[in-house]
């Protein structure tokens, strides 16, 4: 099947149409996966439990970098295991609005403040087993191995470790810098990683998800890609049992919970999170700023441009939501 322009120009080498064959009418119409019975009662089970640890942050170290205070700390996960992130403070002024910022497959290996307001806190949480502050810990390095470590059982399965820890992360924050109303950002991974978490944890008052993975898995399991769903994908064709726990870990189930304003930034062609799984994401949000990226993963004419509207948008965003909220 020939590309949709101008994709055709753009992506000429590519392996496969990373749309999918798909347009916008046709990925808006994409339903979300319907909820397990118990789902939200097991994921108010898994907060609950979670308040009970203790997130305990240490500072190791302090600097003063592009215009703030940047720490590294460390921080229990939900299991005890201790964490390591990026804590950014503003210098000036106590901050306003704490941001929990996540990340891609990839790991962090340092903090981008782009959608950061100056008079805010952060926390770069790196997931357990991802590079470079957590590689190995709680969970292995290798994403084809990360993404199916714990698949056994809901209660093991790493993504469901990983989102839980993002409420200890959350935690660690406040108990730095005082209690904040909490605004989430996460892309690829962190944007799956932040719908599963944000709908048990009430201190949010909006979110940004950019491309988002681990949504609607019906669709996500029928198509070939590049990016972690693939392992799984293989991992379920040989163990179809597999697929029931993944029951417990669709984000476009959870975020169907979710009751704050949520910005989706998903993409018409990508090759690494197929956009049917992005938009069965944006599909389930109850309040949703939606924007359509012309691809995701991919570098592209005028992506600098999109990149920064979509930042700008971003901030703004975020800012009415912490309004809202006032």
């Amino acid at each position: 099947m020939p590309f949709p322009s101008p994709y055709d120009t753009w992506f000429a080498d590519a392996e496969f149409d990373a749309s999918y064959g798909h347009t916008l009418a046709t990925l808006r119409e994409i339903a979300p996966i319907a909820a397990p019975d118990g789902f939200a009662e097991r994921w108010q089970s898994w907060r609950e439990q979670a308040t009970a640890v203790d997130a305990a942050p240490t500072v190791l170290s302090t600097e003063t970098a592009h215009g703030r205070r940047v720490s590294v700390v460390e921080h229990a996960g939900v299991d005890g295991t201790r964490l390591r992130a990026w804590v950014v403070e503003p210098l000036s002024a106590p901050a306003r609005v704490g941001v929990i910022h996540s990340h891609g497959y990839g790991g962090r290996d340092a903090v981008d403040l782009a959608r950061v307001p100056d008079d805010a806190a952060a926390i770069f949480p790196v997931a357990r087993g991802l590079p470079t502050l957590n590689a190995g810990v709680g969970a292995p390095e290798p994403q084809a191995e990360h993404v199916l470590a714990g698949i056994e059982t809901p209660d093991s399965y790493v993504l469901g470790l990983c989102a839980r820890d993002l409420w200890l992360a959350a935690d660690a924050l406040t108990t730095l810098v005082g209690p904040l109303p909490l605004y989430y950002v996460g892309e690829s991974f962190g944007g799956g990683i932040g719908a599963l978490a944000l709908p048990w944890d009430d201190r949010y008052v909006g979110a940004t998800l950019i491309v988002p993975s681990f949504g609607q898995y019906d669709e996500r399991l029928a198509v070939h890609c590049v990016g972690s769903g693939e392992t799984v994908r293989d991992h379920v064709a040989a163990h179809p049992e597999a697929r029931e726990v993944l029951r417990w870990f669709d984000a476009s189930t959870a975020l169907g919970f979710a009751r704050i304003p949520v910005r989706v930034e998903a993409a018409l062609w990508d090759p690494y999170v197929p956009p049917p799984g992005q938009f069965g994401v944006a599909n389930a949000a109850r309040i949703l700023e939606l924007a359509v990226l012309p691809a995701g993963h991919a570098e592209y004419p005028g992506a600098e441009q999109v990149t920064a509207e979509a930042i700008r948008d971003s901030r703004a965003h975020l800012a009415r939501a912490l309004n809202a909220a006032s």
